[in-house]
């Protein structure tokens, strides 16, 4: 990774990877800023591919190390200290589905700010920046007979998927994570979880991986 990455948030270094990879095909660059051009993080939950908006994604970070919480929800994975701040933890999976997720060395977790302190959500697997535009959009009610967009928006997920894109035969689903931090009980896990002081003197940097190009 380069040093100037480091200090960039999360939109910034993606269209950057973004615009470096379509700089050699002539007429592309024009099309990030197109009409209808949605762009965000794409990520992987379960066998749900899905994508949150750059607004709603503070950072993108390596999985670091947690210390469980005695009596805490079962999808509440702990405690983790970043950059002296301690964070909540949300297994993301068994939040919406009911299934823990198995931990491995790549995974990541997404930043989200919520009110009463931020609070990060893990996800499977970062795919980096996706881009949609409309005429990329699927019929989330099935009635155009699309049992992939259906099935995306199955169970809990349904709270929080408002639209779906296929690209290049994959589903995408547009999950938000403003509305998930506002829920109910994620909100008051979340909260109820405890807060070191605040010292308004360590400011917070960056910490974006490296990731992936749209493909």
């Amino acid at each position: 990774m380069n040093a100037p990455a480091m200090s960039l948030a999360p939109f910034d270094v993606l269209v950057d990877y973004e615009r470096r990879s379509l700089a050699h095909v002539a007429g592309l660059p024009e099309q990030l800023e197109a009409p209808g051009l949605w762009r965000g993080v794409g990520y992987r939950i379960g066998s749900r591919r899905l994508a949150s908006g750059f607004d709603e994604v503070l950072e993108i970070l390596p999985l670091p190390q947690v210390t469980p919480v005695p009596g805490a929800q079962s999808w509440m994975l702990g405690l983790a200290n970043v950059r002296g701040n301690l964070l909540p933890i949300v297994d993301l999976k068994q939040f919406l589905e009911g299934e823990r997720t198995v931990l491995h060395e790549s995974q990541r977790i997404l930043l989200v700010r919520q009110p009463g302190g931020d609070v990060a959500v893990l996800i499977d697997e970062l795919y980096g920046q996706r881009s949609f535009n409309e005429q990329h959009l699927l019929d989330l009610d099935g009635d155009a007979g699309d049992d992939a967009a259906a099935h995306l928006a199955d169970g809990r997920y349904a709270n929080f998927i408002g639209r779906a894109y296929r690209l290049d035969d994959t589903t995408w689903g547009i999950f938000s994570l403003d509305r998930l931090a506002r829920t109910p009980e994620f909100r008051q896990a979340a909260s109820d979880m405890p807060r070191p002081e605040h010292h308004s003197g360590t400011p917070r940097a960056s910490n974006v991986p490296e990731v992936e190009n749209e493909h």
